[in-house]
């Protein structure tokens, strides 16, 4: 019995094993394929100028648009998910925390709404910028990408706060907290490197998304400078490269698909760093 035992947890490890290394295999093997093909053209003008006349056709200039455009539009979603869905989790560990079949609907909900393929969302997006009157512009890329992200940070950062010790809840109530005070003075600070990765996962699906804007935000070679301007990103600007005739144009779209695997890692990496941090002052 016991050999079986010891069989079945060698080939498990394996199994997993495998798995884990394959996953790692085939992230960096898409990783030097992009750097491969788009170290060419991954130029300063790249990320310094913007496209000139005749860029799609070969010419001169860079992704400033799109990059400065894929900022604005996920750094202004991202900031209205977590207006939206800190409150919404903590709502959920604190006041919903008595109600386990209210509280596992509402969980079911929101992760049905993580599943909803992004084009839904730039549909839903475009009509409602048919009934509001609106044009594409970066503020309904904003709205509509805040709508696809929302869910992910409440379930994610839900996810954190549900690991959070019960007797720690129910001490800072029997010490006469509100559950709002609990919520907000207790809940948030344990759960804060829950709620960085929350925002990290949000962050990283807005600016990697191209369907949810193709419709919503628009597309031009200028930067914006007003909500009710059309925005590029970086997405998009890969899709249109990509879907050119000629080689040139197409390596710059691994370019551009660098930049943004750049963009994305410095976050992470920064978002990682100021999460230890503050975990390590928390511990003082």
């Amino acid at each position: 019995m016991q050999k079986r035992k010891t069989i079945e947890e060698r080939v498990f490890r394996i199994l997993t094993g495998v798995a884990c290394y394959s996953l790692i295999g085939i992230l960096g093997y898409i990783i030097f394929i992009i750097f491969n093909k788009g170290f060419s053209s991954l130029t300063l003008d790249m990320v310094t100028k913007l496209p000139s006349g005749g860029y799609y056709y070969g010419g001169e200039g860079g992704v400033l648009n799109a990059i400065v455009g894929s900022l604005y539009i996920a750094g202004g979603a991202t900031l209205i998910a977590i207006i939206l869905g800190v409150p919404a989790a903590l709502y959920i560990n604190s006041h919903l925390i008595r109600y386990k079949r209210t509280q596992n609907t509402v969980r079911y909900i929101l992760d049905s709404l993580w599943g909803v393929p992004s084009i839904v969302y730039g549909a839903f997006g475009f009509t409602l910028m048919i009934w509001l009157g609106m044009s594409a512009s970066l503020l309904a890329g904003i709205i509509t990408v805040a709508f696809l992200i929302t869910p992910i940070v409440i379930r994610s950062f839900d996810e954190a706060l549900s690991t959070i010790p019960i007797g720690l809840h129910e001490a800072a109530l029997s010490l006469g907290s509100t559950k709002s005070q609990t919520a907000f003075k207790v809940l948030l600070k344990q759960g804060f490197s829950g709620l960085v990765t929350a925002i990290l996962l949000a962050f990283g699906r807005a600016i990697g998304d191209a369907a949810s804007v193709l419709f919503t935000a628009g597309y031009t070679d200028l930067i914006p400078t007003n909500l009710d301007e059309p925005a590029a990103t970086l997405p998009l600007s890969i899709f249109f490269q990509l879907s050119s005739p000629i080689p040139e144009v197409r390596e710059r779209a691994y370019a551009a698909a660098a930049i943004l695997t750049i963009i994305i890692l410095i976050i992470s990496l920064s978002a990682r760093y100021f999460a230890k941090h503050y975990s390590k002052e928390n511990l003082k």
